[in-house]
């Protein structure tokens, strides 16, 4: 209980320690502050420290007190409950008004104590010692007190042997601040990755949306269907598809794959969508956009610290009645597949990965999709993901497609969904799809 319950209501103004506040108590309040020591719960190391003193004076009561701004707060008290007590009658009040210990041998007779409450009240104090628990910036933040009910003498060594015990104190709160900040620092770290993880998170989102369409366009005649799935929800990917239309009024259809994440990723992903973009709209076969597009990659990554490659499938798209004719052109990709009922067969694959070689010219292939048959573009992010610890390869891929029943662009994905849905755990790689069909 409170010290004030002890002392029976015998408190009147006659019952206060002369003790003027101190010239810094602004500062010094504010270093008692830094220290968030007030009100704060027992500590082994503080209790451990008030017995040692008692032990060493043979005492009844020894205690840890921070004066603050209106009240003495008790840290650790050895051989009494004390919480708290009024800074008016507290004789830590006028202990840390020098830095010297303030000793009282008999409170009765001396004149700075004997109308005190703590001394003529139930507690009847009679020997004080309080050494002051002084900052290494200079500020008396509280006491170590050691009290009897009886009249004592003291040496001066045992003074002296108090001012260190509260130097302990002091090392003792420092330790303690020290890992508060060290705390503070790490909660404010982690809170910095995690507000900087959601920014970059919500960027890369961002930036993926801007690589992908949005959602497919109209073809006339034609059944397009796609999905994309990142392999970190944190990190955008190199992995893209697209579907545009051509001046002639063909249309273009490409998947591509840049290795890698991050910004360097996305930033040639971008490169190499957009210049094969463009080139669609100059060239008149898709080995003549690859070409163009390798030297622009090759131009890009001809300075940079860790140069990154692309592969990708182009297809130019002719929809005729009833079928549609089809010039496919590869580089360093995974080969488009045509899917026919009952079948499912690898176009032919030719050239090298974009950027690789200098002046390179890709060839391309023409086939003629009917209708009831599907062509399937993918990154390997399909065949490179694995279930049961191996690897799918192209002929799980092949397989899956297979047994989807009758082929069209919406079976085809929804078949390498299913497959996918059998790996091991999501696939760390990218993976995108694009298939298409007569409608």
């Amino acid at each position: 209980m409170g010290i004030e319950t002890q002392l029976g209501g015998y408190w009147n103004s006659s019952d206060q320690l002369d003790a003027p506040l101190p010239p810094d108590e602004e500062q010094r309040l504010a270093a008692l502050r830094r220290y968030d020591i007030l009100d704060s719960p027992p500590e082994g190391a503080f209790d451990r420290i008030a017995e040692i003193a008692a032990s060493l004076f043979s005492v009844p009561v020894s205690t840890i007190t921070f004066v603050d701004e209106d009240r003495i707060w008790f840290k650790a008290h050895h051989g009494a409950e004390f919480d708290s007590v009024a800074r008016q009658i507290g004789f830590c009040a006028a202990a840390i008004l020098d830095d010297n210990p303030f000793l009282v041998c008999n409170a009765v007779t001396d004149p700075r104590t004997l109308n005190n409450a703590l001394v003529r009240g139930e507690l009847g104090v009679r020997f004080y010692l309080g050494a002051p628990i002084i900052t290494r910036d200079g500020y008396k933040l509280g006491t170590l007190n050691v009290l009897d009910m009886v009249p004592r003498d003291t040496t001066p060594d045992e003074v002296a042997n108090l001012a260190k015990l509260a130097t302990l104190v002091l090392d003792e709160l420092e330790l303690r601040l020290a890992a508060m900040q060290t705390v503070e620092r790490e909660r404010e770290r982690a809170e910095a990755e995690r507000r900087e993880k959601v920014r970059m998170t919500r960027i890369a989102r961002t930036l993926q949306r801007t690589l992908i369409p949005p959602e497919l366009p109209n073809v006339p005649g034609v059944e397009l269907a796609a999905f994309h799935q990142p392999g970190s929800s944190d990190e955008v990917g190199g992995d893209f598809y697209d579907v545009f239309p051509r001046p002639d009024g063909h249309w273009a259809v490409t998947v591509g794959d840049v290795s890698g994440k991050g910004a360097e990723a996305a930033a040639l992903t971008a490169l190499v969508r957009y210049t094969l973009r463009g080139a669609a709209l100059r060239a008149d076969t898709p080995g003549a956009v690859l070409s163009e597009v390798s030297t622009a990659v090759e131009l890009d990554q001809r300075e940079a610290y860790e140069p990154r490659h692309c592969t990708a499938a182009l297809a130019f798209v002719e929809v005729g009645d009833g079928y549609a004719d089809i010039e496919l052109s590869h580089a360093g990709h995974p080969p488009a597949i045509l899917v026919r009922p009952g079948t499912a067969e690898p176009a032919e694959d030719a050239g090298p990965i974009l950027g690789w070689l200098a002046s390179h010219r890709y060839g391309q292939t023409r086939l003629r999709l009917a209708k009831g048959e599907a062509l399937v573009f993918y990154t390997d992010g399909v065949t490179d993901a694995r279930r049961g610890g191996e690897r799918l390869g192209q002929a799980e891929l092949l397989a899956a497609l297979v047994q989807a029943g009758a082929p069209t662009a919406e079976s085809v994905v929804s078949a390498v969904r299913t497959l996918l849905g059998q790996a091991d755990q999501p696939p760390a790689d990218d993976i995108a799809v694009v298939a298409l069909s007569l409608a």
